[in-house]
């Protein structure tokens, strides 16, 4: 197989999980690769994500490592066979690459859940909302540049509209809900957006109220989506450059214990929805 010039999040993942599972099983790079009749360059790229990897030469390395969990080599096969060329591939080349790496992650998700403290989760916000976003935030981009992320950000949000939806979950702080981003009008067509997703069964809202005592969180953003098995799950955080993917192990079981506390203290989802119906007939 070719070499690629760059690899995706995907399928870097890929490499860096079979890299895990070779470590995990005590083995140098060229034992692993003595094991598959190649060199040891050619391990690494396809632990790098540089080169790809056939189903059977994934299970044979599961096999060779001792891996007995069924459910992640068939997870790392599908990811290896994966030829998926989505919506997202028309940005390449002009937006970064994070940005073609985060609706890939999405498109393969088992569930989303989202946490926010400034602003509307992406998936929820109108083209109003993003549009006013973005143009705030680059104000020397021109109309056309700002036009091309809001219309990026719209069409990530078929994984909660498509006929098979992801399961989603938002947690939004009540800060989100009343800083303004656009003029009085777009503010309050957004919570009524939100409003009107919530209401989707799959779909949950929760709120986070200014005046819950003892909240500490307001340092746990993310988004956290779910892969065929826990081990593939990711979390996404903003960085400086974009997107920052997170995958390590204690990492996820971090960022996933902090999301069910950050949870267990917001509304319900049906007293949520009654704050953001008092919160949009203020406006």
């Amino acid at each position: 197989m070719p070499r690629r010039q760059q690899p995706t999040a995907r399928q870097a993942r890929l490499g860096a999980e079979l890299r895990k599972l070779r470590e995990a099983a005590g083995l140098k790079g060229r034992e692993a690769a003595a094991l598959l009749g190649t060199d040891s360059a050619q391990m690494s790229q396809i632990e790098a994500g540089t080169a790809g990897v056939s189903a059977e030469r994934v299970r044979r390395l599961a096999a060779q490592y001792s891996c007995t969990d069924a459910e992640l080599i068939e997870a790392l096969v599908a990811m290896a066979t994966d030829r998926t060329h989505g919506w997202w591939e028309e940005y390449r080349g002009l937006l970064p690459t994070p940005f073609m790496d985060l609706p890939e992650l999405e498109h393969h998700a088992g569930y989303r859940w989202d946490v926010e403290f400034l602003h509307i989760p992406g998936l929820l916000q109108t083209p109003e909302y993003a549009r006013a976003l973005f143009a705030y935030v680059n104000p020397e981009f021109p109309d056309s540049e700002v036009e091309r992320w809001v219309e990026h950000r719209m069409k990530r949000r078929v994984i909660i509209e498509r006929a098979d939806p992801v399961p989603y979950e938002a947690v939004i702080h009540e800060a989100a809900l009343r800083i303004r981003v656009g003029g009085l009008g777009d503010a309050k067509a957004q919570l009524i957006r939100v409003l009107e997703l919530s209401e989707a069964d799959h779909v949950t809202v929760r709120v986070i109220p200014f005046d819950l005592d003892g909240f500490g969180g307001a340092g746990s953003a993310m988004v956290y989506a779910g892969g065929p098995v826990p081990k593939l799950d990711t979390v996404v955080r903003d960085g400086p450059g974009g997107p920052v993917f997170i995958d390590a192990e204690a990492q996820l079981s971090r960022y996933r214990k902090l999301f069910h506390r950050v949870e267990a203290v917001s509304l319900e989802p049906d007293r949520s929805r009654d704050f953001i119906h008092r919160l949009a007939k203020e406006l």
